[in-house]
C-alpha cells in the first residue's frame, strides 16, 4: 500500500520546546505536514483548527497531562477517532495500561529511538490509510448496491404490468383457440408462447418482491389466515398450466389450518413450490400438495415425480453465494430467484424451508410456520 506522507498532518503536543523541534524535523524530512502545541489547552485548540491525522502526544505536560487530553479528545464525536501516540518517560504497567484506557493507540518512550518512532508513526498513518480505503471502497459498494437495487426495482414494476396484460391475452387465447380450430401446430406454439410469459412474469414478480425485500421495503404484515384456503386458492390459479402438461395435482389436507403470516408472502412461497413441481415433473405424472400440522406447527409440502436433483446441485441451492438454476422437464428456463425468495419469506414469517430430493425420482420441498396458541 503506497503512502504519501505529505497528505498527512501530525500534531506534536510537548511542553518540552526542544523535544518538539526535534519531532518536528524528523517527521518534516519525512515529508508529513506538522502542527504543534505546546500544552494540553493549545493541544485541544489545534487538533479543532488544524484536524490532524495522528497526534503525537505527551503525557507529563503542567496544565493539563496527556491523559486528560485524550479522554476530552475521545468523548469528542468529531476528534474520537484521531489516533494517538503517547509520547512518555512513564512505563510502568500501570501508566501504560491507564493510557489505552483513556484511548492510546500506541507509546512511544522517552528518550525515543529515531527508527522507533518513525516506524510507529507509520504504522499509525498506514492504518489510517487502510481506513480510509476501507470507508471509500464501503461508499462505492453501497452506491452501486443503491444502483442495482434501483434499477432491478424500475425493471421489475415497469415490465410487470404489460407483461400481465399480455399474459391475460394469452391465457384468453389457449382457452378459446382449442387446437382443433387452428391447428396442432399453431396451438403448440401458443401454448409456448403461453409458457414462456407466465415464466417471465413470474420472475418478474419475484424479482420485485426480492429487491424490495433486500432492500427493507417490504414489511411482514401478520395476519390471521386460513392456510388451507390460501394453498387452494394457489392450485386453482395453476390448474391450466399444470393442464397443458397433463399433470395431475392433488391436496391433501384438513379443513382449516389457521397461522399468524403475511398472506402475501405465504402466497408467494406456494406459488413459487408449485411452479417449480409443475416445470420438474414429467408430462402425465402427479404433484401432491400436503397441508398439516406437526407438533405447533403448519406443514405445507409440494411433492413431484420428475427429474430431481443430484447430490452435488443440492449444495448449491438456498445459498446466495452459488447460483443453481435448470431447465424443466418441457425445457421451461428458471431463474434460481425463486428459492432464495420462499426461504426469505418464511424465514421472515418464522418458518423454516426444507427440501429432500434424489435425481430421476423427484422431489420434495415444504416448509413451516408456527400454529399460534389459542
Amino acid at each position: 500500500m503506497e503512502i504519501n506522507p505529505s497528505d498527512y498532518k501530525i500534531l506534536i503536543v510537548d511542553d518540552v520546546m526542544s523535544n518538539v523541534l526535534l519531532l518536528k524535523v524528523l517527521l518534516t524530512n519525512e515529508k508529513y505536514n506538522i502542527a504543534t502545541a505546546g500544552n494540553g489547552t493549545e493541544a485541544l485548540a489545534q487538533v479543532a483548527a488544524e484536524r490532524p491525522d495522528l497526534i503525537l502526544l505527551d503525557v507529563m505536560m503542567p496544565d493539563m497531562d496527556g491523559f486528560e487530553v485524550a479522554q476530552r479528545l475521545k468523548k469528542n464525536l468529531e476528534t474520537a477517532d484521531i489516533p494517538i501516540i503517547f509520547l512518555t518517560a512513564l512505563n510502568s504497567t500501570g501508566d501504560i495500561v491507564k493510557g489505552f484506557q483513556v484511548g492510546a493507540n500506541d507509546f512511544i518512550s522517552k528518550p525515543f529511538n529515531k527508527e522507533e518512532l518513525l516506524i510507529r508513526v507509520r504504522h499509525q498513518i498506514s492504518l489510517i490509510e487502510a481506513k480510509r480505503i476501507i470507508l471509500a471502497k464501503t461508499e462505492e459498494l453501497r452506491k452501486t448496491i443503491m444502483g442495482r437495487d434501483k434499477l432491478y426495482s424500475v425493471i421489475a414494476h415497469d415490465l410487470r404490468s404489460p407483461m400481465g396484460s399480455i399474459k391475460m391475452v394469452l391465457n384468453m387465447l389457449i382457452l378459446n383457440l382449442p387446437s382443433e380450430t387452428i391447428g396442432d401446430e399453431m396451438y403448440e406454439l401458443l401454448t409456448m408462447a403461453n409458457q414462456t410469459t407466465e415464466d417471465v412474469f413470474a420472475l418478474l414478480d419475484n424479482l420485485l418482491k426480492w429487491t424490495k425485500s433486500q432492500i427493507g421495503k417490504l414489511k411482514v404484515v401478520y395476519q390471521d389466515i386460513d392456510l388451507v384456503e390460501v394453498v387452494e386458492g394457489v392450485i386453482e390459479i395453476f390448474t391450466m398450466v399444470a393442464g397443458l402438461k397433463k399433470i395431475d395435482v392433488k391436496l391433501q389436507a384438513p379443513e382449516e389450518l389457521e397461522v399468524n403470516a403475511d398472506i402475501d408472502m405465504v402466497k408467494t412461497v406456494v406459488r413459487n413450490l408449485l411452479s417449480n413441481a409443475i416445470k420438474f415433473s414429467n408430462e402425465g405424472s402427479e404433484v401432491l400438495v400436503k397441508v398439516e400440522a406437526i407438533d405447533g406447527m403448519a406443514v405445507v409440502s409440494v411433492q413431484d415425480h420428475g427429474c430431481g436433483i443430484d447430490d452435488e446441485s443440492q449444495k448449491k441451492l438456498l445459498h446466495t453465494d452459488t447460483h443453481y438454476s435448470t431447465f424443466g422437464t418441457n425445457n421451461e428456463e428458471g431463474s434460481g430467484l425463486g428459492l432464495l425468495l420462499v426461504q426469505d419469506f418464511v424465514q421472515k414469517n418464522g418458518g423454516d424451508l426444507w427440501f429432500t430430493s434424489k435425481k430421476g425420482e423427484g422431489s420434495i420441498f415444504g416448509f413451516n410456520l408456527p400454529i399460534p396458541k389459542r
